[in-house]
């Protein structure tokens, strides 16, 4: 069930004997792509590493994953459709040309992206994606990428910010799509929804 303002969410306890230990976002990704695709849910997995993690506060040792010390969290993830095509994502989507000419998006499940912090109300586990999507000039583009590592390039009255559970995007030509980091294809209409309480992670 999706977080609420002021209910506990994450509980202490370690990872289940013999569940899947991966090392960041993009390895996380597709074990939760390969089980959907299925019609499974992933289960419980281990996380050493990525924007998820940080976005958890892990430590990334594998070590703590079988203590008493490992955080358990169940995490939101995110399907995404276009052109025919279904994928999901865990901790973001970015879809942007080169040097982010034109028109841009980033879809936030995690707060991290690298240093940048592009989700600074995002919650994995709230049910929402948090969405900012726009084009901006390059001398606004240049002040962004600075402002991004606080936190602090929103609000932009260039910048359109949707939170929801179903959130659709167009883009004026085709767009390459990222999700959390490895490029699946490009789009010009994309429509993501968000899967609550798809599986839990441990840190």
């Amino acid at each position: 069930m999706a977080i609420r303002r002021g209910e506990p969410w994450a509980t202490n306890g370690p990872l289940a004997a013999h569940a899947p230990v991966v090392s960041d976002d993009a390895a996380l990704r597709a074990h939760v792509e390969q089980a959907r695709r299925r019609g499974a849910m992933p289960g419980e997995i281990g996380l050493l590493g990525g924007d998820l993690c940080a976005t958890l506060g892990g430590p990334g040792r594998r070590e703590r994953l079988t203590s008493d010390e490992a955080v358990r969290a169940p995490i939101d993830v995110v399907r995404v459709e276009f052109a025919g095509e279904t994928y999901w994502f865990v901790a973001h989507l970015v879809a942007h040309r080169r040097a982010w000419r034109g028109d841009a998006a980033v879809a936030m499940n995690a707060e991290w992206l690298g240093s940048w912090k592009l989700g600074p109300r995002a919650h994995p586990n709230d049910g929402l994606v948090d969405v900012t999507s726009g084009r901006l000039g390059w001398q606004d583009r240049l002040a962004a990428r600075q402002r991004a590592l606080s936190g602090t390039h929103l609000p932009h009255p260039a910048l359109r910010i949707q939170r929801g559970a179903r959130v659709e995007l167009g883009f004026d030509r085709p767009t390459p799509v990222r999700l959390d980091g490895t490029l699946v294809g490009r789009a010009e209409q994309v429509l993501l929804t968000v899967e609550p309480d798809a599986l839990v992670v441990v840190v």
